[in-house]
């Protein structure tokens, strides 16, 4: 039996990435998946690959900073599939900047994507999760949510947001067997990090640098994240909630 049979997910920022292939590892054991994010011909391609595989799919265009869009995202998936078990907010941005070089917009804008879009996703999915006894929110954060570093203080800020909110609605929660967890991940070989080393020497020896802080000598993939999501939405982690789990190859082990 597949370890998500019979369950529905919704996955922010499901077009690309980390989202991407969360989608595919839940359908692959057996969850039918909503795939929510801005640009639908991406969300289409990865329903696509669903299919393919035998899964069932919603693509729904959502910005996860509108409170409408969220609502409408639960909805659908409600109205499709009759229930939602599992929400994955995996939607984020990046922003390289210190807190004396970022502009009060793009403070703003980090904020507003990485905090207030799980927020929002988080409180439409709660209606749907008391109807069907229970759910599990499975948060993707950073390992910057626990730890610091240069040049990233609007991200470091957002993220630790992240981590606590997690644990938060994990305790005001738990009574309604709603679980909450999140993944913190260091460097995923992504779209949004590749844009971060350039093809250039300098490029190469910062992405060499990088790779240097990370004890198990690469960096991670969204396979590696989409893994642990089905483990976290899965009835295997029925008595873990609250929890934020490094996800790093041992960067933070120092």
């Amino acid at each position: 039996m597949t370890r998500l049979a019979g369950k529905v997910a919704l996955i922010t920022g499901g077009g690309t990435g980390i989202g991407r292939a969360i989608a595919l590892a839940f359908a692959r054991e057996g969850a039918n998946v909503t795939l929510a994010g801005r640009r639908l011909e991406k969300l289409k391609e990865v329903a696509g690959e669903v299919e393919k595989q035998g899964g069932a799919t919603l693509p729904v265009v959502c910005d996860v900073v509108r409170a409408k869009d969220a609502d409408r995202a639960v909805s659908e998936t409600a109205r499709k599939f009759g229930k939602l078990n599992v929400l994955v907010n995996n939607a984020g941005t990046l922003s390289v900047s210190t807190v004396d070089t970022v502009s009060e917009e793009d403070w703003d804008r980090v904020m507003t994507v990485n905090v207030k879009g799980p927020f929002l996703m988080s409180r439409a999915a709660l209606k749907e999760f008391r109807k069907a006894g229970g759910g599990a929110i499975v948060n993707i954060g950073s390992v910057l949510g626990l730890v610091a570093m240069k040049d990233r203080a609007a991200y470091c800020a957002s993220k630790g947001g992240v981590t606590m909110l997690t644990k938060a609605m994990a305790l005001d929660h738990a009574h309604e067997n709603v679980r909450v967890n999140c993944i913190c991940p260091s460097i995923v070989e992504t779209d949004l990090v590749k844009g971060l080393f350039n093809d250039s020497e300098q490029g190469r020896r910062l992405r060499e640098s990088r790779m240097g802080t990370i004890p198990l000598g690469r960096f991670g993939k969204p396979a590696d994240v989409a893994e642990l999501a089905v483990f976290l939405a899965s009835e295997e982690s029925s008595w873990l909630t609250g929890a934020a789990i490094p996800l790093d190859g041992g960067l933070t082990a120092f």
